[in-house]
C-alpha cells in the first residue's frame, strides 16, 4: 500500500527547491504512516495465525475482539504500530531515495532522461534489498511485540534478546527478508516504470 501511496505523496510535496531525497523520504514516510493503519492490523492477525496460536485468520480475530487480556480492543489489534512505523520509515527513507538515486545514475549513465522498465526493476531490486537488510533488526523487534501474550516495550526486549540469544537474534531472518523484498522491488518497481513511461508516451 505504500508502494501506492507514494507516488501520490511525493507529488504533493515535491518543490522546486526541495532535494530530490528530501522529496521521497518525506512522501514515503507519510505514504508509509497511512498505510500502516491498515497493515498493522492484518499484520498482528496473520502472524498469530502463522505462530500456531490460532487455527483461523477469524479466530485470531475474534480473541482480539473478546479482549481476553484486557489490553483493550483497540491496543489488541494495534499492538507494535510504533514499532511498525520505527521499521517502516527507515526501510523507507532507504529504499525510494535510493531507487530514485540509481534510476537517476542510470538514465544520465545511457544519455536519456529516464529508465526503461528493466533498469527500474533492476534499480529496485537492489534498493529494496539494501533497505531490507539494514532494517532486518526493527523487523526482528516488531515481530515479536506482536506475538507477545502481554505489552513489553522496545527497551526492555532489546535487552532481554541481548542478554538470552546475543546481537547476532537481531538479524535473524535477514536473508529471506532481503531476497524477497528485492524481488518484491523489482517486479512492483519495474512495472511501475513500464506504465508510467507507457501513459507519459500516451499522455504526451
Amino acid at each position: 500500500m505504500n508502494r501506492t501511496l507514494w507516488p501520490i505523496f511525493s507529488t504533493y510535496v515535491s518543490s522546486p527547491g526541495l532535494a530530490h531525497g528530501l522529496t521521497h523520504m518525506t512522501a514515503a514516510s507519510l505514504g508509509e504512516i497511512a498505510a500502516c493503519t491498515i497493515r498493522v492490523p492484518t499484520e498482528v492477525i496473520k502472524q498469530r495465525v502463522q505462530a500456531s496460536k490460532y487455527h483461523s485468520s477469524l479466530a485470531a480475530l475474534q480473541s482480539v475482539l473478546s479482549n481476553h487480556t484486557g489490553e483493550g480492543v483497540f491496543r489488541g489489534l494495534y499492538r507494535g504500530y510504533s514499532t511498525t512505523i520505527m521499521r517502516e520509515i527507515p526501510f523507507t527513507m532507504i529504499q525510494f531515495p535510493l531507487y530514485e538515486a540509481l534510476k537517476r545514475w542510470t538514465a544520465r549513465r545511457a544519455g536519456r532522461k529516464s529508465a526503461t522498465a528493466a533498469e527500474g526493476a533492476v534499480c529496485g531490486s537492489i534498493a529494496g534489498g539494501a533497505a531490507a537488510a539494514s532494517t532486518t533488526p526493527l523487523d526482528v523487534l516488531k515481530t515479536r511485540i506482536m506475538l507477545s501474550e502481554k505489552r513489553v516495550s522496545v527497551r526492555h526486549l532489546v535487552r532481554e534478546i541481548v542478554r538470552d540469544e546475543g546481537f547476532q537474534a537481531f538479524f535473524r531472518g535477514v536473508g529471506p527478508r532481503t531476497m524477497w523484498i528485492s524481488a518484491g522491488g523489482a517486479v512492483f518497481l519495474g512495472v511501475y516504470e513500464a506504465a508510467k513511461n507507457l501513459l507519459t508516451g500516451v499522455v504526451a
